[in-house]
């Protein structure tokens, strides 16, 4: 078994670095256009592997997409990564023109692959790799809920003093500031949240999550990755390990919560192929507008690459 991670930047290099720890597949490929960049970082991860009793095997690859044939997952982590003072929204045209290209390139080699986009601004990209590769929605899966659910559970940690393995959230919509707090679905142990603190205190920790990702692009220069590879491995075990596991990931609607042709953050049943059902919550109008303003943000960014002209 086989996967491939398209980019071997701070993202796909932690991601490979994580999967192969997990002794999850036989091998990982880790491709990128830069000459010997992942070859290096593949060569570094392969000699640590040994030591942690892993017999996955992480090779190296640039430019050549015929190593990743047959590739079970396709991860794209590739395209430029947000600088201090950038949105999310600023990356669309050139990360557009990436991500179209490379699922042209990986689909032609692995038909029969899943995919799980990385890449921002997320939902849009989502939505351009599977235009691109023109194979059913199940396949093509945005990780963004769960990054944001687990930056929600760390803000509420530490502003409950508990664990954050304790606490169960759910976050909706698009992944950035206009991200859906779903307070009545977020629970520690099983308790309500609202046992623990009131809903206007819950909106000052989503606020501090709608800018957990900007604050660590001022505080570094780039955007985080650490955090994003973790979430990845949660969507590749699930698929491979076919575990029927519920995460909020960005999904392509087809009139799910009212809405068509967009990719948006919603729970979902991961297995082996891919997303196998969308949860419907039963929503009320706060959510629903909320959810609802954070599709238009989205669509309006899907209706910007018209005027690139970017073709599928």
């Amino acid at each position: 078994m086989k996967i491939t991670i398209i980019g071997a930047g701070n993202v796909g290099a932690s991601c490979a670095s994580l999967l192969a720890q997990r002794n999850l597949v036989q091998k990982i490929v880790l491709l990128d256009i830069r000459e010997k960049l992942s070859e290096g970082k593949s060569l570094d991860i392969s000699q640590m592997l040994s030591m942690i009793e892993s017999n996955t095997e992480v090779i190296g690859i640039t430019k050549d997409y015929s190593q990743s044939k047959n590739s079970e997952i396709i991860i794209i982590t590739c395209g430029i990564p947000r600088k201090p003072g950038m949105s999310r929204d600023d990356l669309v045209k050139t990360n557009s023109e990436i991500i179209r290209t490379v699922t042209k390139k990986s689909i032609l080699f692995s038909p029969k692959s899943k995919f799980i986009i990385v890449s921002n601004p997320l939902d849009v990209m989502s939505y351009v790799s599977y235009m691109t590769a023109k194979v059913d929605s199940s396949r093509i899966i945005g990780m963004a809920g769960i990054l944001d659910s687990a930056r929600y559970r760390f803000f509420l940690s530490k502003k409950l003093n508990i664990s954050p393995i304790d606490i169960q959230s759910l976050l909706l919509g698009g992944h950035g500031e206009t991200m859906v707090p779903l307070y009545r679905y977020t629970s520690v142990s099983g308790i309500p949240i609202k046992e623990f603190l009131s809903e206007e205190e819950n909106d000052e920790i989503i606020e501090r999550t709608k800018k957990g990702g900007e604050q660590i692009v001022n505080l570094l220069g780039t955007s985080a990755w650490m955090a994003p590879s973790a979430s990845v491995v949660k969507i590749v075990e699930a698929i491979l390990k076919d575990s029927k596991r519920i995460f909020p990931c960005s999904v392509f609607l087809k009139g799910e919560y009212g809405l068509k042709n967009i990719y948006l953050g919603v729970p979902v049943v991961l297995g082996k192929t891919g997303v196998e059902k969308i949860v419907e919550l039963k929503l009320n109008q706060k959510e629903k507008n909320l959810l609802k303003e954070s599709a238009n943000h989205v669509k309006s960014m899907i209706n910007r690459l018209k005027k690139f002209d970017i073709s599928y």
